[in-house]
């Protein structure tokens, strides 16, 4: 009896590693079908896993691995696990529930006093796709109509793998409307597939994409946008500084300008290349702790607002999630960037 258990036990292991790795190979086709199934159950598993795991550690590193307090070891192994169980609740809901709004307030130089109150909706790392699809962002467009906004700006990682109803994605882009335009970077995501039909859906529902490019708003404001600088950032040669100075070249040296980069990286040197607001996403803040503690060794400003010199950096922890749909400890945002003239 104990052999066919011992068996059993070892299927069960197999068919869950073949589950889990057949998953992660299937994971960014269309929503619908065993192969979605298998996506979804490979990248929740993969968390739940990773929080026991860490509730256990912290266990052993208590008992000196079972050295210390045997007669509590198992009870306290059991309440580890009861923790992981609360720790996935809770990451679960803040995962699926609906963004929140974060509200801030900038002074920014050169702003024309015409302009002081600019409302700027912003949305960062939707992933839409197999896990997000049109119903969800039609309430995430809802959203920002709701702040009344004079600018929507999407900075990145727009989509994460293939969405089930591409086409009427531009319907409900549409509702998005502002005096100032919709306007959109590339994040690293959105080069995971076809990046070009990717930019024709968007531009369907009236999206317009910075890719390297600086726009005037309004007389004395101007907005530039850059593709994501992810790998220019990992060469570590300069070549992600150089591409922000280009591109913020173009924009007049006595206006106010908003730069839009996905990834929060080369901020000295848009602040040095007259950037007055610069708005970034890309981290997720953390998404999972304790993977903020990583996150913020590569991107030391993870999330919130930061100065730079007389520049201002806003990073979102975005408005999805990658992955599993899992956030700990706080939930996805919407920001709402108020413009001050000095």
């Amino acid at each position: 009896m104990q052999g066919y258990r011992l068996l059993a036990w070892l299927g069960l292991v197999v068919l869950v590693w073949l589950a889990y790795m057949t998953g992660l190979e299937r994971r960014h086709g269309a929503a619908g079908g065993v192969a979605w199934l298998l996506g979804q159950f490979s990248l929740n598993w993969l968390a739940i896993m990773f929080m026991a795991a860490m509730c256990l550690l912290a266990v052993d590193l208590c008992t000196g691995f079972g050295l210390w307090l045997r007669r509590w070891s198992l009870l306290l192994r059991r309440a580890a696990i009861g923790a992981a169980a609360v720790l996935v609740t809770c990451a679960f809901y803040q995962g699926l529930r609906a963004p929140v709004v974060t509200a801030y307030e900038v002074r920014v130089a050169g702003l024309p006093q015409s302009l002081d109150g600019t409302l700027i909706a912003v949305l960062t790392d939707l992933h839409l796709g197999n896990q997000r699809g049109n119903d969800w962002m039609e309430a995430r467009v809802e959203q920002a109509r709701a702040l009344n906004p004079d600018l929507v700006v999407m900075v990145g990682d727009q989509v994460d793998s293939e969405m089930a109803e591409p086409e009427a994605l531009g319907v409900v882009l549409r509702r998005l409307e502002s005096p100032l335009g919709v306007w959109a970077v590339t994040g690293n995501h959105d080069f995971h597939g076809d990046l070009g039909e990717n930019i024709k859906h968007f531009e369907a529902g009236g999206v317009k994409w910075l890719r390297d490019e600086v726009t005037m708003l309004a007389p004395g404001l101007y907005l530039a946008g850059i593709d994501d600088l992810g790998r220019a950032m990992r060469r570590g040669d300069g070549t992600a500084e150089a591409k922000v100075a280009d591109v913020l070249r173009q924009a007049p040296s006595d206006a106010a300008t908003i730069f839009l980069s996905h990834t929060p990286t080369a901020v000295e040197q848009a602040a040095e290349s007259g950037a007055a607001l610069m708005l970034s996403g890309h981290t997720h803040g953390g998404q999972i702790w304790p993977f903020g503690y990583l996150v913020q060794r590569v991107f030391p400003r993870m999330i919130g607002t930061h100065q730079i010199e007389d520049m201002t950096l806003i990073v979102s922890r975005g408005a999805g999630s990658w992955g599993p749909r899992m956030r700990l400890w706080h939930p996805g945002e919407i920001l709402a960037v108020s413009l001050l003239a000095e």
